[in-house]
């Protein structure tokens, strides 16, 4: 395979990749298209439209993601647990499901998909994900989110960079909210948000910390569940993915952080449904946001701890 005109950091992801298999053999087929796929970045960059359906012809980049992520995951010990079987139920009623979880690498929608592909395929395969621009954008994430559905905004923390981009990023966030409703009209839809808007971190002692949810973010999707014409649920998941592929210990704000993959279990655990109106008896509208909040990060949070025992 040619890795000429890569970008800086490439050489160091393959070895890591190859090195995290290790005795499993490498997909060659998934790892070339990869790297096509990111050298066509490179030249001309895909542009992602406000609401991005999987690409899956003439390359079925749903298949590459999950063909190319498999490999690193010890699926003897890894886990799925939770309301799955009321959620796939919802779904085949064409209702829609709304996910509030917590978020750790970029391969997170492969590993759900992945985790899922076997008793709940339909499922796995139609998930439909709000994206932040980082995996739209950097050449390495492009060939993966190709293969998804996607709600593309722009996060609260990089709305403002460049100043002069900004109006553009509001209108388009827009559209992605337009296009968002129109999908759960339609019904059927599950929706992956990560409230925290960005992804889970170590702290000062070197200890993952599940990130703080958003109040805004949670309350926007409450109520896009409520003027949907289709009955719209909302659930938590926890999932634990962080050493797959962990983040920079910084939020960085340029494009083309350092990755290094590694071989490990992911979980995931999947709330009943939450009773948003009995979260919070506050009177105040912005305590009543804060504490609805609050408490689904707790049970996440609670639920993550369980993953590993604490």
């Amino acid at each position: 395979m040619d890795l000429k005109n890569l970008p800086e950091g490439f050489a160091e992801f393959c070895a890591s990749y190859a090195e995290a298999i290790k005795p499993r053999a490498l997909p060659l087929e998934a790892f070339a298209i990869f790297i096509d796929a990111v050298k066509k970045q490179l030249a001309s960059p895909y542009q992602f439209l406000p609401y991005h359906e999987a690409v899956r012809t003439p390359v079925d980049y749903y298949k590459l993601g999950l063909d190319f992520i498999r490999p690193l995951i010890d699926f003897d010990r890894s886990t799925v647990s939770g309301s799955l079987q009321a959620i796939n139920e919802a779904l085949s009623k064409n209702e829609n499901v709304i996910l509030l979880a917590n978020h750790q690498t970029e391969i997170d929608p492969q590993v759900i998909s992945l985790l899922l592909e076997k008793e709940y395929p339909e499922l796995a395969e139609k998930m439909i994900f709000v994206a932040g621009h980082r995996v739209t954008t950097d050449p390495l994430a492009v060939p993966l989110s190709l293969g998804r559905n996607l709600i593309c905004i722009y996060s609260k923390r990089h709305i403002d960079t460049p100043p002069e981009k900004k109006a553009e990023k509001l209108t388009h966030n827009q559209k992605a909210l337009k296009a968002l409703e129109e999908q759960l009209n339609l019904g059927g839809r599950c929706i992956y948000i990560a409230p925290s808007g960005g992804r889970d971190r170590v702290d000062e002692q070197g200890q993952i910390q599940v990130a703080p949810f958003d109040p805004q973010s949670v309350e926007m999707f409450y109520l896009l569940s409520q003027k949907a014409k289709c009955p719209t649920h909302i659930h938590s998941l926890a999932l634990a993915t962080y050493a797959l592929l962990p983040p920079p210990d910084q939020v960085l704000k340029e494009i083309g952080e350092v990755r290094k993959t590694s071989y490990s279990p992911a979980h995931l655990w999947f709330s009943p449904k939450i009773d948003m109106e009995h979260l919070s008896g506050h009177s105040d509208k912005k305590e009543r946001r804060l504490e609805r909040a609050n408490a689904i990060w707790r049970e996440v949070a609670s639920h993550y701890g369980k993953f590993y025992g604490s």
